[in-house]
């Protein structure tokens, strides 16, 4: 027996009724594919719509296909990587309850699952609006290469996590057709290594590197240190995306004493949390829970968005008489 299955407690076993066992499977099934983390397309692919000179239905639209592509396309990694690593989740205290390391979903099961989720990612690209789809690609490649090996090279798999986030952002680019900010992609990179060296320092701290082989490479010091480095490089570099690239031209002054505030409390708040206390093993669930982080977000969200608007269309702010 290994050390990873001494620590396994036994797994209950899953319903075996007739009339029970597929609407348990199929429930199983949705939820191996995370449908929740579709949040994280959402919220990355439709950034390019920052850079669009014009925003129209045609490009909205292609946006929102998009967004559904990489929503399957996460989905059919996610399958992947849980294939992968159904017998190291079983030693994490939340991992151990996904659909395959639990046992409800068998191996052969969720791989054909794997497959269909593949089929129907071709043929929605194949079928929806014409435009490029190389980041898609470059995703399932580079989310290939990590479940199979970059996963377990420390530092590399912080990176390739958050270049998977960048490549989200230049498909909404490739959607838009806007030129993409390097700026932007830099601010997103390092925004996301942020989050994801978080969750490292948290895994790190509470349980140790038993289920994650890259955490040999790392300890609490220099993950302290990488998470200062790349706060300070996320900042600055949306910092500049503001005064350069973001189509504000007319209200930066107001815009910017709006949002650098709420930027920096935002961030201050999530490295009280990671640091202080040690609520970082899901950022996801994190920025959508916690109300400093989420309120900071939609107040600067809402400000950027007006500048925006009223840069773009100036004639929605002109007044004339009757």
């Amino acid at each position: 027996m290994t050390a990873v299955e001494s620590v396994v407690e036994p797994v209950a076993p899953v319903a075996t009724g007739p009339v029970a066992r597929v609407p348990t499977l199929l429930r199983h099934l949705v939820a191996l594919a995370r449908p929740g983390h579709a949040v994280k397309n959402l919220l990355a692919v439709p950034l390019a719509l920052t850079d669009t000179p014009v925003w129209t239905a045609t490009a909205l639209w292609r946006c929102v296909w998009a967004v559904a592509a990489f929503t399957l396309a996460s989905s059919v990694i996610y399958v992947v990587n849980d294939i992968a690593d159904h017998r190291l989740d079983r030693a994490h205290p939340t991992k151990r309850r996904r659909p395959i390391a639990a046992g409800h979903v068998p191996v052969p099961v969720a791989g054909a699952y794997a497959v269909v989720l593949a089929v129907l990612l071709a043929t929605l690209t194949v079928n929806g609006p014409a435009m490029t789809w190389w980041p898609l690609i470059a995703y399932l490649a580079l989310s290939t290469a990590y479940s199979r090996w970059l996963k377990h090279v420390p530092l590399l798999d912080v990176c390739v996590v958050s270049a998977g986030f960048v490549l989200r952002v230049m498909q909404g680019y490739a959607a838009t057709g806007a030129a993409a900010s390097s700026l932007l992609l830099t601010a997103v990179f390092s925004g996301c290594l942020v989050l994801v060296l978080g969750k490292r320092r948290h895994e790190l701290a509470a349980l140790g590197t038993p289920h994650r082989p890259a955490l040999v490479g790392y300890n609490l010091l220099l993950a302290d240190h990488l998470l200062g480095l790349t706060a300070s490089l996320a900042g600055t570099a949306f910092l500049l995306y503001l005064h350069v690239d973001a189509p504000i031209d007319a209200y930066p002054p107001v815009a910017l004493a709006i949002v650098v505030p709420l930027g920096l409390l935002a961030a201050f708040r999530y490295l009280q949390a990671v640091l202080v206390l040690r609520t970082g093993g899901d950022p996801i669930r994190m920025l959508l829970r916690d109300r400093m982080i989420v309120g900071c977000a939609v107040l600067a969200g809402a400000t950027l968005a007006l500048a925006q608007i009223t840069a773009r269309y100036p004639h929605l702010l002109t007044w004339t008489d009757r």
